[in-house]
């Protein structure tokens, strides 16, 4: 049996070895001129390939009960298959990484798997159009083959420089597979106010909460990264998706930032506490109390919005005004950043339209589809890389089987 890869992505190289290994003959075809640049970039070049705590409340998809069934298959196959691959791996607070720190770990154990089994990987080769008749006739820029089976593992359109543009949403399209709308997913937001460049370049360890039309959706603390356009930082990631659902239906987005979110008991707490600090430095400026816990840029932003001078003392002050904007900045969502700036998307083929135990197209058979070209998306911390690891392994091994 033929079957042909189209993608040399996580989920594709994957594929590739799970259909090899169940006798398959097997070829990869990639746009690109190197294999896995995507994955390359993945955690910083440090690439957080699996996260133990593989609860469904960390992904995402239009239809979640199906995908539950590919995770619960397949959640605990993914650190043996690394681990086959000679794959040394470390867990730093439930977060897996290849002890070498480099994703060019993961990505040489795929392809010197890939080449132990004598797949055939054939680069810049650009898929343009897919038919079937009797097999399936693959098109590319300057070829054309033919296939028994075909495993589509294309990406989605982030990171379009590294090949993942949306055209595997195209060849899907053409096979009668709905697409649900495709946007940016763990992505950077861009704010409605003129006065970021005052606070970029600072780091702090915050509490975000979503709020849409004025509803409280969901809360996310980690460090949060301050930038000229806006806010980014994992935990900002781990918001955008609903963000971006939510702007895509004209909604109102806004997030409120706790820059001190150690005082847990609100407000009546840190006001306590400043007045504690206040007569234990009786000597001391507002801007000087204030810089013992925060950036000394955000302080002086934050005493500018409120309109405190900075050589003001804190009993000079309205002491409610600071308060909110230290612990419930309101933060007003202008747009993401796009899909150049996206580690991922939200959208794409629906599971419904999927045989989630194979992985096979309920509309041709003989297709598969795999990774980010299917509705389903992870927070960040290994879970997107983990449904292009269960995809694969789900359709490579299932090719032989449906045959």
């Amino acid at each position: 049996m033929d079957v042909f890869v189209i993608g040399a992505g996580a989920s594709g190289l994957v594929s590739a070895i799970k259909a090899k290994d169940a006798g398959c003959n097997v070829t990869i075809l990639e746009r690109n001129n190197k294999c896995g640049k995507k994955l390359l970039l993945t955690g910083n070049g440090r690439c957080n390939f699996y996260n133990e705590n593989q609860d469904i409340k960390h992904y995402h998809s239009s239809n979640i009960d199906l995908f539950k069934e590919i995770l619960e298959s397949k959640k605990d196959e993914i650190l043996p298959f690394f681990k086959d691959l000679g794959i040394v791996y470390k867990n730093n607070n439930g977060y897996y990484y290849p002890y070498s720190n480099q994703s060019t770990s993961i990505v040489n154990a795929l392809l010197n798997k890939v080449k132990k089994l004598k797949i055939e990987i054939i680069k810049d080769t650009l898929v343009t159009k897919i038919e079937k008749k009797d097999k399936f006739i693959i098109y590319s820029d300057n070829n054309k083959f033919y296939a028994d089976k075909v495993i589509l593992a294309c990406g989605s359109s982030s990171y379009p420089k590294t090949g993942s543009d949306g055209n595997g949403y195209l060849l899907a399209k053409k096979f009668g597979h709905k697409i649900n709308k495709v946007l940016p997913s763990l992505v950077q937001l861009v704010g409605e106010d003129n006065f970021y460049k005052e606070w970029k370049g600072i780091r702090s360890d915050a509490k975000l909460t979503l709020f849409e039309n004025d509803k409280k959706i969901k809360e996310e603390r980690g460090e949060l990264q301050l930038t000229d356009y806006g806010i980014s930082g994992i935990c900002t990631f781990n918001l955008s998706a609903l963000v971006s659902r939510g702007l895509n239906k004209n909604k109102k987005e806004e997030i409120e930032i706790n820059f001190i979110p150690w005082f847990d008991k609100g407000k009546k707490e840190f006001l306590t506490w400043m007045n504690e600090q206040n007569n234990k430095l009786s000597n001391y400026k507002l801007k000087d109390i204030l810089e013992g816990f925060l950036n000394y840029k955000l302080v002086s932003l934050l005493l500018k919005l409120s309109n405190i001078k900075e050589d003001s003392t804190w009993n000079e002050i309205d002491k409610e005004k600071l308060i909110d904007l230290i612990m419930s900045f309101k933060f007003k969502v202008k747009e993401t950043k796009s899909f150049e700036n996206s580690q991922t998307c939200i959208g794409g083929v629906p599971l419904e339209e999927i045989n989630t135990k194979t992985m096979e197209s309920k509309i041709v058979k003989g297709l598969y589809l795999t990774g980010e070209l299917l509705d389903v998306d992870g927070d960040c911390g290994g879970y997107n890389l983990s449904f292009a690891w269960m995809s694969g392994m789900l359709a490579g091994e299932s090719v032989r089987k449906n045959d």
